[in-house]
């Protein structure tokens, strides 16, 4: 069986493209680093994506990605999450507003949505006389007994 491209991986030129926005330079580096959160279906640490981004570029350092992802979250790119007890998770801001379920014991973080919950937020911030421009819901949660 031959390897077929993902369909849904972004391309050379759309990472480039990205960089450039946040006023980076191109390099092969930093084009491994963004591919991997990119391509991420979960909220991978620093480590994670270091060692992920190794595997396209053995020359990515610790340090450069470390700076790249710090530069990703202070231009908008990435949320640098800080749950409680894990160290800091990165995901790119490309997707639709969701929560997070943190299992406790496994560390696994589960992404939600509920209109339900979203309808009690803006509700209770209207009672306030506020509205809401952005919010960060983390439920902190363990396996049932």
């Amino acid at each position: 069986m031959e390897d077929r491209p993902d369909p849904d991986a972004p391309d050379t030129g759309a990472i480039d493209a990205l960089l450039r926005r946040t006023g980076l330079r191109v390099t092969r580096q930093r084009q491994a680093i963004l591919r991997v959160l990119l391509e991420s279906r979960d909220h991978p640490d620093a480590e994670q994506v270091l060692a992920q981004a190794r595997r396209l570029d053995p020359t990515v350092s610790q340090a450069t990605a470390y700076r790249t992802l710090s530069a990703l979250a202070e231009k908008g790119v990435l949320r640098a999450h800080q749950f409680d007890g894990l160290s800091s998770r990165y995901e790119v801001l490309n997707r639709p507003h969701h929560d997070h379920m943190i299992d406790l014991e496994t560390g696994e973080i589960i992404e939600f949505q509920s209109a339900e919950i979203e309808r009690m937020q803006c509700r209770i911030a209207a009672e306030y006389g506020l509205e809401i421009v952005d919010h960060r819901l983390e439920l902190y949660c363990r396996k049932r007994r």
